[in-house]
């Protein structure tokens, strides 16, 4: 049974602190630079893929969603090279599938940045916008991300939904809302009530590795996006 939790806002981070390390919202930023070994990184991308996107990710979906899918960050062969979160890897066939069973994403298939495929009411985000060598960011690219994290956050609207995919992901909404995650643990399948009327649940990463080693199957995936519905459904706000 889903764990469910009441919280509130927290504090404001300290002062004397930049604009990005206090994550107040910014607006995605293609050419963002502050995290220089992500940056070295897709500049060497870039020179050795030269068709690959290879640039900081920009959110996919509607601009205000009621139900916002946060990710770790773009894979190297996936989104990095296509443009588009979860888009040319194992990863997103999962994601796509379980959006389009439940009249989420207008194609059960993500294949290209071009391909036509919309989704409805609903947006896909990361919590580090670049690609992270071996697909692990340290602490300060992801505080650094944060305010984009922000950003998109603050668009879903009273009764929304946040959907987490993995625990990088889970802490990094945590930080923007200030929130202890000693209180709020990271579980598949936890449920926890925000302020303003909105809710954060957890899932495993749909990772080729979750899947493939049975730690999350597409059932328990879709079984967490149908109680996210379930939530955005019950809302008469």
């Amino acid at each position: 049974m889903a764990e469910t939790t009441r919280a509130s806002r927290g504090t404001k981070a300290p002062k004397g602190q930049s604009k990005a390390e206090e994550g107040d919202a910014e607006p995605f930023d293609a050419g963002c630079k502050r995290c220089p070994r992500l940056a070295r990184a897709l500049a060497g991308v870039r020179r050795e893929y030269p068709d690959y996107y290879a640039l900081p990710m920009p959110a996919f979906g509607v601009a205000r969603p009621k139900l916002l899918v946060v990710g770790l960050a773009p894979g190297l062969h996936g989104a990095n090279r296509t443009g588009r979160p979860f888009t040319g890897d194992g990863a997103g066939g999962p994601l796509y599938r379980s959006l389009h069973s439940l009249g989420l994403a207008t194609r059960p298939e993500s294949i290209a940045a071009d391909d036509g495929l919309q989704l409805r009411a609903c947006a896909i985000t990361n919590a580090v916008r670049c690609w992270p060598p071996a697909n692990k960011p340290t602490p300060d690219e992801i505080r650094r991300c944060n305010s984009y994290l922000r950003f998109d956050l603050e668009r879903v609207p009273a009764g929304g939904v946040y959907l987490a995919l993995g625990s990088i992901a889970h802490h990094a909404i945590l930080r923007v809302f200030a929130l202890r995650p000693s209180q709020h643990p990271f579980r598949h399948g936890a449920e926890y009530a925000l302020a303003g009327n909105r809710w954060l649940l957890d899932s495993y990463h749909c990772s080729r590795y979750n899947t493939n080693t049975g730690r999350l199957t597409e059932s328990a995936l879709r079984a967490v996006f149908r109680r996210a519905v379930e939530l955005l459904d019950s809302y008469r706000g």
